[in-house]
């Protein structure tokens, strides 16, 4: 059965439910991905967002955030996948705030994070450079100079990077591509010099690409954390991220479910209400049993990522990330075929809302591995 949420999750949950429902829901999602594939985000929307105070949900209190953990931002996560809002929260937030807390130093932290939650600072993780997640297959090089660092390489599947002020690069420091160990981190400004970024617009309506870096100069002070990353950190920061993902890729089955409820309640064939049919009621209650599986194994491992180190629950987090991206990804795909087929012809057009969550679907169980990938990696945890 769902974990239940406490009396301040639910009052996050219903909070970012109205705002959303008001401020980025579907209506606000067809006018954007009309008017620009430039722009990556609406920055009057984002500051609107700073002000609920989202950016610093994850964050503890000592950093200037609210202390309510992965598990928090998960709830925020789940109820933008239901509106298809199209915000920084995944690049910015989930996934350069997190690498900026597991491996900045104590003064970036103190200068970095503040500057996220105040929505003066936008960021986005630049780390893949294939076309499936490979997060030690890593080519692209840091050179040590008299002055600093030169930096070589192409990133690709970078989101939101046509309007975020920097990029968090990982480079290999030292060894060949695909060593676990002999990777860092470097702050880039987007304007950073021989830094190229090219544009691409995706099927969700967001926008993604990649950067070249072809000799791009940095300071010493560049390197996030003055060091090597740890092959552990890396792994724990791509846990919460994948743990993030899961979550939005929930609200969107979970919204998928309830339209298409509705649906099959109002729908007339033949004289009858599709949803007296006994075929698709069948197809209904095995996408809600889904759907309730999905929900455990994701705030399981949100769960995990916020206990105590050394915990049991804390031990089993590679795990339960792996199994809630999985299963997540899974349960998106039956939700998203299921509600199209269930709404007939008009579910194939773009004319009806219910088409949309597909795309937005299919883009997040690609990022940062699919079903495959985790399955796989799962058997590895295991000793297979």
């Amino acid at each position: 059965m769902p974990l239940l949420l406490t009396e301040e999750q639910e009052m996050l949950r219903r909070s970012a439910t109205d705002f959303l429902a008001d401020r980025a829901s579907l209506v606000q999602f067809r006018v954007w991905r009309e008017r620009t594939h430039e722009q990556a985000f609406d920055p009057e929307l984002w500051r609107e967002i700073v002000g609920m105070g989202w950016p610093g949900i994850a964050m503890s209190e000592s950093q200037g955030g609210a202390g309510l953990g992965f598990a928090g931002l998960g709830i925020v996560l789940e109820q933008l996948g239901r509106h298809l809002s199209i915000t920084p929260m995944n690049s910015t937030v989930l996934s350069a705030a997190t690498t900026i807390q597991l491996l900045g130093s104590a003064q970036e932290q103190a200068t970095l994070l503040p500057q996220i939650i105040e929505g003066s600072l936008t960021f986005s993780l630049a780390w893949d450079e294939r076309s499936h997640f490979d997060p030690f297959r890593v080519a692209t090089a840091a050179r040590s100079t008299a002055g600093g660092w030169l930096l070589n390489g192409c990133k690709r599947g970078i989101a939101d990077l046509s309007s975020v002020d920097q990029f968090l690069v990982v480079c290999r420091l030292t060894g060949e591509a695909g060593d676990r160990e002999g990777l860092g981190v470097f702050i880039v400004a987007r304007h950073a010099a021989r830094l190229r970024i090219e544009v691409t617009p995706m099927v969700d309506g967001r926008n993604c690409g990649e950067i070249v870096l072809d000799g791009v100069e940095l300071s010493a002070e560049a390197l996030l954390g003055g060091g090597v990353a740890s092959a552990a950190v890396l792994e724990r920061l791509a846990d919460i991220i994948n743990a993030g993902l899961a979550a939005e890729l929930l609200g969107i089955s979970e919204e998928t479910f309830s339209r298409t409820l509705r649906y099959l309640k109002e729908r007339s064939q033949f004289g009858k209400l599709i949803g007296s049919y006994q075929a698709l009621q069948h197809r209904a209650a095995n996408w809600f049993v889904e759907l309730q599986l999905a929900r455990s194994l994701v705030q399981e491992a949100l769960l995990a990522l916020d206990a105590e180190p050394g915990s049991p629950l804390a031990k089993q987090r590679s795990a339960l990330a792996s199994m809630a991206k999985a299963k997540a990804s899974q349960v998106a795909e039956l939700a998203t075929n299921e509600a199209i087929q269930m709404h007939g012809g008009i579910g194939m057009t773009d004319a009806h809302d219910i088409g949309l969550y597909i795309k937005r679907a299919r883009t997040l169980e690609q990022a940062f591995g699919d079903q495959s990938y985790h399955l796989d990696r799962l058997a590895s945890l295991a000793g297979y």
